[in-house]
């Protein structure tokens, strides 16, 4: 029944296990990533504030319902106007000052008129439609559009780059993990070998061949060994587990071999060249810097007049179901409107837009330096990284030839103890030192890659 149990648990992890290469990891990373997913963002931002500025040129056409109730004198007249309902008795021409105006002209001209002065309250249904469009903004509706469009191609760009340095980093978890199980594998050669020692050391010890120091010695390097495969667990687990938050698969649970890149055979001209042509952050700058120039255009836009037109058409009655009675108007009309003077105060927000672009113009030269020197550094990296695991390598074959030479020699009581854990020691060594040097190198070849203008999805092996 146990066992029934134990197999319920274990089937299901099993199901989900799953043991990835590089490529795969790289997919999942991009499709899943949650800090991609939101800088992408950014160029879909970008689309919306272009769509903002080609709606700017369509004008705004707005539908407007106001309902007032009012007994003041100015607006019940101006209402009634609207409505078209005013009569003389509106300005007092009814009733005792009709009698005036018939006996005594100027006393009915000084008389007020109560009507009009204290009206009965009026409500007004005011009902209208507009129509606003610029005609001429001074360019700033084209200035405007032409830089959302180049920060649309800017946001691409930076997407593209951002995919680059998160391709990198899942290389560096993806080879970590293949580096850490490597090493496990290495202790777990250590580990053999030490328990040979030490089943050696005891057999000796029997026949009276080896001193109690010797068994000691082997046992104690034996322990060592363990802590060693215990760290190498844990950094294999570090690494799958940071694979796991770049790609947000929980069921990543191993990786196969080494991912290396072999860089096309370019001089560094050439790459200095391709650098500066495919850098997707050198891109983005240069795209920044040109909006910067237009940007120059947009605010020279304020100097310029702008001219507009506004249409309206609407109607004002006493309720809602009264709109028939000729009470509709419409009304035309365009506006200029030019600044003479405004305390230099555009003629400084332009110098400062000169002074972004400049600006702009700067850090775009400074990139392009700073990109030269990357692909360098990268460039001579590489080359010692290569060299550093040939040397590696026929470190490794010394140490492995050393280490059975000097077994031999103890197993005819030529050598001590010590000697030969010191060798198993080396070797051990030789053997972390390969699988670093295998590493760095693989990741040396990434980041040449990268700094070239070259994806990693694309020439890797």
């Amino acid at each position: 029944m146990r066992n029934i149990k134990a197999l319920c648990l274990i089937i299901p992890s099993l199901i989900m296990a799953k043991s990835v290469n590089f490529d795969e990891a790289l997919k999942l990373s991009l499709q899943n990533n949650f800090e991609l997913k939101a800088k992408k963002l950014e160029v879909d931002k970008a689309k919306a504030s272009l769509q903002e500025a080609k709606g700017s040129e369509l004008g705004v056409l707005k539908f407007n319902e106001n309902i007032a109730r009012t007994n003041h004198a100015g607006y019940v007249f101006g209402m009634k106007m609207g409505q078209r309902q005013a009569t003389f008795g509106d300005f007092g021409f009814d009733g005792p000052a009709m009698g005036l105006m018939q006996t005594d002209l100027n006393k009915f001209v000084q008389t007020a008129p109560n009507a009009l002065n204290n009206p009965e309250a009026v409500t007004n249904y005011e009902t209208k439609l507009t129509y606003e469009i610029p005609l001429f903004a001074g360019f700033k509706i084209q200035n405007a559009k032409t830089m959302m469009e180049l920060q649309i191609k800017a946001n691409e760009f930076r997407y593209k780059a951002d995919e680059k340095t998160l391709a990198l980093e899942v290389l560096k978890a993806y080879n970590g993990a293949v580096a850490a199980k490597q090493f496990i594998k290495a202790t777990k050669m250590a580990k053999e070998a030490t328990n040979s020692f030490v089943n050696f050391a005891d057999e000796m010890f029997k026949e009276g061949f080896a001193t109690k120091i010797d068994v000691k010695q082997a046992q104690a390097y034996d322990l060592d060994i363990d802590a060693k495969i215990s760290e190498s667990k844990n950094s294999f687990d570090l690494a799958i587990a940071y694979l796991r938050f770049l790609s947000d698969d929980s069921s990543i649970d191993d990786v196969g071999g080494f991912k290396n890149f072999d860089i096309a055979k370019l001089d560094l001209k050439d790459m200095h060249n391709s650098a500066l042509q495919n850098r997707e952050d050198l891109n983005w700058m240069n795209l920044n810097k040109e909006t910067a120039k237009v940007n120059i255009d947009f605010v020279n836009g304020d100097s310029l007049p702008m001219v507009g037109l506004h249409l309206e058409y609407g109607y004002n009655a006493d309720s809602l179901s009264n709109t028939g009675d000729g009470n509709d108007y419409y009304m035309m009309a365009a506006g200029l409107e030019y600044k003479i003077f405004d305390g230099f105060v555009n003629n400084q927000k332009k110098e400062k837009a000169k002074l972004d672009f400049q600006k702009a113009n700067y850090y775009t030269q400074y990139m392009q330096n700073g990109i030269k020197l990357e692909v360098e550094n990268n460039y001579l990296t590489l080359n010692t990284k290569k060299e550093v695991v040939k040397q590696k390598q026929k470190a490794l074959d010394l140490a492995l030839d050393v280490k059975e030479k000097t077994s031999e020699l103890y197993q005819n009581k030529l050598t001590t103890m010590t000697n030969l854990l010191l060798q198993e020691a080396n070797l051990e060594k030789a053997r972390a030192d390969l699988i670093m040097a295998n590493y760095e190198q693989a990741f040396a070849e990434a980041k040449l890659q990268v700094s070239v203008g070259q994806n990693l999805s694309e020439k890797g092996n």
